[in-house]
């Protein structure tokens, strides 16, 4: 059993009650997800992010095909972390941990993604050539839609 990790980190020029607000809140996943995954919640974002929270979704990840996605919110610490987890849904295991910290000039945002593909064998042939690009692709995405909203220039 392979299981595959993609870490990232970003910083942005906010308080750590601006990240938290943010981040904490269901609701916008969404607005930090590509367009072309039609990101659409069921249920579960209409109050602040708690342990134990159920969020359902559906996502149109690869070739038009919708899925549905159920995440529990399994860990929270006010203002440096929360870890969300997959309960059904395209992967595996899925156990996304997020840290939020105070850095000089804003807040270091961390993504520790530890995953495992579906499909065995075929799933490991096609994790190099569909799963991390699709997976890089749509954390870029999140980078750049963070930067846009929290006004950071690369120009």
């Amino acid at each position: 059993m392979k299981i595959y990790t993609l870490h990232k980190k970003q910083s942005l020029p906010i308080s750590v009650e601006q990240a938290w607000k943010f981040l904490s809140s269901p609701a916008n996943l969404k607005t930090i997800t590509p367009d072309y995954m039609s990101f659409d919640i069921l249920s579960g974002a209409d109050r602040p992010m708690f342990p134990g929270q159920i969020i359902q979704y559906i996502v149109t990840p690869v070739f038009g095909i919708k899925t549905k996605w159920v995440t529990e919110i399994t860990h929270v610490k006010d203002k440096h972390y929360f870890v969300d987890e997959q309960r059904f849904g395209p992967y595996a295991l899925w156990h996304h941990k997020h840290f939020i910290k105070e850095i000089e000039g804003g807040v270091e945002m961390e993504d520790i993604i530890d995953y495992k593909v579906p499909f065995g064998w075929l799933g490991q042939l096609a994790h190099p050539i569909l799963v991390k690009p699709k997976l890089e692709e749509i954390f870029n995405y999140r980078k750049e839609k963070l930067e846009e909203l929290f006004g950071v220039y690369n120009g």
